[in-house]
């Protein structure tokens, strides 16, 4: 009795072993899967406009235009600098949608952007917006900086100021 559950476990792994290398030499001979035709969003693949918006109060539209051929996915959020300033605004965590966004050609996302509050502090008139594009990692950004133009005369700008991560509509971005 014991020889033959030996013997049955041989034949077992024999034929294991066979399809094995019967799946290798097919997958081998077969047709290579076609990549997926996806790219991360950047300066280079999108048209990133601003606009005022009447409400909420204090508070910009961010949108990201993919122009490109390809899908291009927005990671996160971007990150957002006015003028000279040393670091990029922060960001809202609260605001992370439950996917990224991904964008085919002529599709939008939308970030909304709150430029000051009564809390804020150190004010200032800001004539330029510099924007990037995060990494999938969110921990460096992916392609050059763009700088869309701001509404005429620039806007107000103060410790207050955040921005949300990219979302699949500008209600969704205006939330916050």
């Amino acid at each position: 009795m014991r020889k033959t559950h030996r013997t049955a476990a041989v034949l077992a792994t024999l034929t294991a072993a066979l399809s094995l290398t019967t799946l290798a030499g097919t997958s081998a001979t077969a047709a290579p899967a076609k990549a997926a035709a996806t790219v991360t969003c950047t300066a280079a693949n999108t048209k990133v406009t601003v606009q005022e918006v009447q409400r909420p109060l204090n508070h910009l539209l961010l949108t990201a235009k993919n122009t490109g051929t390809k899908t291009c996915y927005a990671y996160n959020a971007p990150f957002l600098r006015f003028d000279d300033a040393q670091s990029s605004i922060r960001v809202i965590e609260d605001s992370a949608p439950q996917s990224v966004i991904a964008l085919k050609p002529g599709e939008s996302a939308y970030a909304g952007i709150g430029t000051s509050s009564a809390e804020g502090s150190e004010g200032y008139q800001a004539d330029k917006l510099g924007v990037l594009f995060s990494n999938r990692a969110m921990d460096g950004g992916a392609g050059s900086v763009t700088y869309p133009k701001l509404p005429a005369g620039g806007v107000y700008v103060d410790s207050s100021a955040f921005v949300t991560y990219w979302q699949p509509n500008p209600a969704d971005a205006l939330v916050w």
